[in-house]
């Protein structure tokens, strides 16, 4: 084993002391004993900071994405101004998709925004392979990353199957997921390879930004929860498996999150995830029950609540902090993204906070 610093450690059965591996995150994913409760804030990097909109000024997200030098230092914004216990990427879930050769775009107050949405085998089969080539960009943003981290892991991401095929069917974002659905049920053969080939394009992006170095990755399947369970079963669980137990010997934790999931937190979890995300929908003992006790939980404050004045937030983050003593790792987080218009002193209040409540002595759990 070499350095403690690179995430090599977080690959290793029996992991020295010190470095990502030995983070309160990567304890906390690994249902392991930790000093604190870890935080992070899933769109922690990005609308709510001054810097951010600083430094993304005219520049575009896509470019922004495919630039090392603003990834790392905008991936390192949040850690630097809220003493966040992890760092994550800054990307977006249609960079390995653009990287595949889908014409697309990511609009400005709208999201990504296909020219062609796929319709047939076709429209499939224009979807090519990525190769760490494809996305070097990235895997030299790891590593400058990791570098200046040092202790503080860096999760990796990448969408999930159903949400990127979503994008693809309906041609940008979508309330209803009305054509996704129609081609789920009228062409399920079509739905299948659509959703395969989405399914190979994520492993590769995972994998290259574990190569490189990340502690743990997260599996954004953001629209699952427009899905029955049974639909989830059928036309979902089994790509978004290929990507989770694509990775099972890559050694770092799998966080798979969803909104409004509430309902499919059971079988998110059968998928591969070592942490399930959970919304602000469902209180995190009660998700808990539904996971069981073999997986971590990450949530799940509502992140409309940090408009609200401090004594709310305080009392919101004080009850999730205790709800989430009941599973047998918690890392808090958002339920979802960081709003733009949140101040970004009441997400350092939060870190600290939460840091006070469950500081517990190294040898308790």
């Amino acid at each position: 084993m070499s350095t403690d610093t690179t995430g090599t450690v977080a690959r290793d059965d029996d992991p020295r002391p010190g470095g990502p591996a030995d983070s309160p995150f990567v304890r906390a994913c690994r249902r392991q004993p930790r000093s604190h409760t870890p935080v992070w804030f899933m769109r922690q990097a990005g609308r709510s900071l001054p810097e951010y909109r600083e430094i993304r000024a005219n520049v575009a997200m896509l470019e922004s994405c495919r630039r090392p030098d603003l990834v790392t230092e905008i991936t390192l914004q949040p850690v630097r101004r809220h003493g966040v216990d992890a760092a994550i990427l800054f990307s977006d879930i249609v960079v390995p998709v653009a990287a595949a050769g889908v014409d697309l775009d990511i609009v400005p107050g709208t999201g990504p925004v296909v020219a062609e949405p796929v319709r047939t085998l076709d429209d499939v089969e224009k979807i090519r392979p990525i190769t760490r080539e494809d996305v070097s960009y990235v895997d030299e943003a790891v590593r400058l990353l990791v570098a200046e981290l040092g202790d503080t892991p860096l999760i990796g991401f990448a969408g999930a199957p159903f949400t990127l095929a979503s994008y693809l069917v309906e041609g940008g974002p979508s309330r209803t997921h009305a054509k996704t659905k129609a081609l789920m049920y009228g062409q399920p053969e079509l739905w299948h390879a659509l959703a395969g080939r989405l399914a190979e394009v994520t492993l590769a992006f995972l994998r290259v930004q574990i190569d490189a170095g990340v502690s743990a990755v997260q599996l954004f399947d953001s629209w699952a929860g427009a899905l029955s369970e049974a639909d989830y079963r059928r036309f979902v669980l089994p790509h978004s498996a290929a990507v989770l137990s694509g990775l099972a010997d890559a050694g770092v934790p799998r966080i798979h999150f969803g909104v409004g999931t509430g309902e499919l937190l059971a079988t998110m979890g059968e998928a591969g995830a070592d942490v399930v995300g959970v919304d602000w929908r469902t209180p995190l003992d009660v998700a808990t029950r539904r996971i069981g006790p073999d997986r971590a939980v990450q949530g799940n404050l509502d992140p409309c609540v940090l408009l609200a004045p401090w004594p709310a937030v305080e009392a919101e983050v004080r009850r999730i902090v205790e709800q989430g003593r009941a599973a047998p790792g918690h890392v808090f987080n958002l339920g979802h993204g960081v709003l733009p218009e949140t101040d970004p002193d009441v997400l350092t209040r939060v870190v600290a906070l939460v840091h006070e409540l469950s500081a517990r002595p190294s040898d308790q759990g």
